[in-house]
């Protein structure tokens, strides 16, 4: 018995005008200016269930890699002890996983699924039901010359670099909501992405928008568990066609979730991952 998911999916739809997309998120909207500029469509998508398959798609194939390894953080309540607990266990396990010989963690996300709730600010991150990734090349580049200090940045960013965010479920089973990523072999680079401005009060972010494309091949791992992990590729230095560049994901509603599972909670580290 199959656990491919039929479902509805949402995707980006550029600007009418042909203005340049945009999401301010600076939370000053007094200006009467639209929080963005761009709208959303949805397309009924098959997902698949990889559970039995994980092997097949690694980070320079598909764009993601799945794992097992129980974190020894577990509470995941306190956002001091995660830094202190998770932070180090997280780049110990990515430099385990990619090879890397350095990983440097810039920030996290706890999402926790709130049915009923429209709010979503960074107190109360609720899982994204759109496509999309968080990162552009451009945007991968300055946040390297964010976190990491002058004299490092340029040297670093003559070597390998990529952006990885590790993502797991808390607290039990991801039944609710799961994640869903794009095989990066289904994804044309130059048509099916769009950059979107992350407009902040003293700053400008740029992630991309994905447009529908039927060819999309769309994976999930059914009921994954806290002890389970997925590797996402965000951006990748190199360009030349020979390893997946990144991989689109989005949450999405599994028609098979049973009535009484309990609502999605998660946690995402995002890191910026050098090799030598």
């Amino acid at each position: 018995m199959t656990s491919d998911a039929i479902t509805t999916l949402n995707y980006f739809v550029a600007p009418s005008d042909g203005s340049r997309p945009y999401t301010d998120i600076s939370g000053n909207n007094l200006t009467g200016k639209l929080i963005h500029n761009w709208g959303e469509e949805s397309h009924d998508m098959q997902v698949e269930d990889v559970r039995g398959k994980e092997e097949l798609y690694k980070l320079d194939n598909a764009g993601f890699q799945y794992g097992i390894e129980a974190p020894k953080h577990t509470s995941f309540l306190n956002d001091d002890e995660i830094e202190r607990e998770y932070y180090p266990e997280s780049i110990d396990l990515i430099k385990r996983v990619t090879g890397a010989t350095k990983v440097v963690i810039f920030d996290h996300t706890i999402r926790r699924r709130r049915p009923g709730e429209s709010d979503d600010n960074p107190q109360k991150r609720q899982p994204v039901p759109r496509a999309h990734v968080d990162q552009t090349p451009a945007a991968s580049i300055a946040r390297v010359h964010r976190h990491l200090p002058p004299t490092e940045a340029p040297s670093l960013l003559r070597r390998r670099f990529q952006i990885i965010n590790l993502w797991r479920p808390i607290s039990h089973a991801a039944v609710d909501w799961p994640l869903a990523l794009c095989d990066f072999r289904s994804v044309d680079f130059e048509k099916d992405l769009m950059p979107v401005a992350l407009i902040y009060p003293d700053r400008e972010g740029e992630t991309f928008g994905v447009r529908y494309n039927p060819n999309h091949q769309w994976k999930y791992l059914k009921a994954m568990t806290p002890e389970e992990f997925v590797l996402i590729k965000c951006s990748n230095s190199i360009q030349d066609g020979s390893v997946a560049k990144l991989t689109p994901h989005t949450a999405f509603q599994d028609p098979n979730t049973p009535e009484r599972a309990p609502p999605r909670e998660s946690i995402e580290v995002r890191t910026l991952v050098f090799y030598d």
